[in-house]
């Protein structure tokens, strides 16, 4: 049964956390072309499909840390560190996702909608920024595994 947690766990990763890290990255520079053209109703489309796929697959991805919480339980390795400090940025991630990223999206689109209002995308893009180096470093801790004994790593 490890095996297939393992499994789905790294498969959710990847066709989830994937997908909201390339659409919350690509999202600013498409959000700035759509607000400096507010009557190119097609920026303004993709901005809100952008957001739309952060929006479905950030729901999606909660199977992440589910399943990685039973692989860990499964392998006995709850307590270690590595994996202790990965589900903290787990958690920093999603944190800086639904507090910080999709409200951002969602006043780009928003100001798309009632023209005037212009958010700033700047910080937009930092916050994407952050999301996806907390993910870089929990897929090394996950790869690297501090004291493991699988031989990957130091």
């Amino acid at each position: 049964m490890t095996a297939l947690f393992l499994s789905l766990h790294v498969l959710a990763a990847i066709l989830t956390v994937g997908p909201v890290a390339i659409t919350a990255s690509m999202f600013p520079p498409v959000a700035r072309r759509a607000l400096a053209a507010p009557d190119d109703a097609s920026a303004a489309a993709s901005v809100r499909l952008l957001h739309r796929v952060t929006r479905v697959y950030a729901a999606i991805g909660v199977a992440v840390p589910v399943l990685g919480y039973i692989t860990g339980a499964t392998l006995g390795v709850l307590s270690d560190a590595w994996l202790i400090a990965s589900m903290v940025l787990t958690a920093a991630a999603a944190a800086v996702l639904i507090v910080l990223v999709l409200p951002g999206q969602r006043r780009v689109v928003e100001a798309l909608e009632a023209p005037g209002n212009r958010p700033a995308t700047a910080r937009l893009s930092m916050h994407a920024g952050i999301f996806n180096l907390l993910w870089a470093v929990v897929v090394v801790l996950m790869v690297y595994r501090p004291g493991s004994t699988t031989g990957a790593g130091l």
